[in-house]
């Protein structure tokens, strides 16, 4: 297989494991399921039943993420192996599911002194050594 569609496989396939371990489960199974269901409709019924145990075996099984993900490397591999066509899909799938930039919380520190008064602030670990 082209090296970029193993490398679309394995990523797929570490991502998709990695969704259905959230709350983001059903719509990235609707998805993987209206993928497979375009590209091969004949496997979509059989393919969702998988998601539904991928998700179940998650939830109930812990350490079990890098074998289900390995699994889903080589159904999505042979998916992509038959139509290669399909990368481009695969692609906009992930791109889809994937989780958005998050922003970083926002800081605003404000302090007087006066007299001999001193203040230290920081928005992260702060250590003071005085003599």
């Amino acid at each position: 297989m082209d090296p970029e569609l193993t490398a679309l496989a394995q990523s797929a396939g570490l991502t998709l494991v990695t969704l259905l371990a959230t709350d983001a489960w059903e719509h990235t199974r609707d998805g993987v399921v209206a993928l497979w269901r375009r590209a091969r409709p004949e496997r979509a019924d059989a393919v969702a039943a998988e998601l539904d145990s991928t998700h179940e075996d998650l939830t109930t099984t812990p350490g079990a993420e890098d074998e289900l993900a390995a699994a889903w490397q080589v159904r999505i591999g042979r998916l992509l192996l038959d139509r290669p066509e399909v990368a481009v899909e695969l692609r906009g799938l992930l791109d889809a599911l994937a989780p958005g930039p998050t922003t970083a919380p926002t800081l605003s520190q404000r302090a007087t002194a006066s007299g001999d008064s001193r203040i230290y602030q920081a928005g992260h670990d702060l250590h003071i050594t005085e003599r």
